[in-house]
């Protein structure tokens, strides 16, 4: 199954509420970007795209040196869906499924994805996401057959608005990891992952 996915990071955003570019946050011996990517890759997931916008040649040497597909959003003002739809544009129609996940949610174990794969490979689901003591967290795990929709959806409502019409084909797959909800939005947040993750 990990070679029939893709993955999509979004890093496109301001980072105004942390007051610095989040990609680049340091998080142990690495950045935030770089944790994400090796996420997905010992994960077995090799197919990486990250969607930039605000700084964009900041990211760009860290996306070359781990061999990941840039795909540019120059409307990133416009909010986080339309990276989404950037995103989907160069995305490989032929992997089954592909991950969403922004890149200030790092923390996500690569045994999450791995729940995620097996949940989608053995049912009928076209959005498997996960959940930590019954709170959903990111990424979900979305059907490729899925692209067009997102692709033509206005964005009213953001991704949450377009995912829930689709509720009823959706399994959530419960996992022990609470790095599916931590999202460093603020300073506060991150500092707050440092301690409690030990980054």
């Amino acid at each position: 199954m990990p070679g029939e996915c893709a993955a999509l990071i979004l890093c496109a955003g301001r980072s105004s509420r942390m007051g610095v570019f989040k990609p680049l946050l340091p998080l142990g011996e690495e950045t935030l970007i770089d944790r994400v990517i090796r996420l997905f890759r010992e994960a077995g997931i090799a197919d990486v795209t990250a969607v930039l916008g605000h700084r964009a040649e900041c990211a760009m040497p860290v996306l070359q040196r781990h061999g990941v597909r840039p795909a540019l959003n120059d409307r990133y003002d416009e909010g986080m869906f339309s990276s989404v739809k950037a995103g989907v544009g160069m995305l490989d129609r032929s992997r089954r499924a592909f991950f969403l996940l922004p890149v200030d949610i790092p923390l996500v174990r690569p045994g999450t994805l791995k729940a995620l794969m097996d949940g989608f490979r053995e049912g009928t689901a076209d959005i498997c996401r996960p959940c930590f003591r019954g709170r959903h967290g990111h990424p979900p795990l979305i059907a490729s057959a899925l692209i067009p929709a997102i692709a033509e959806f206005d964005g009213t409502g953001g991704l949450r608005a377009l995912l829930a019409r689709y509720r009823g084909c959706t399994a959530d797959i419960a996992v022990e990891d609470p790095g599916i909800l931590l999202d460093l939005d603020r300073h506060d947040d991150y500092e707050g992952a440092i301690k409690e993750f030990g980054c």
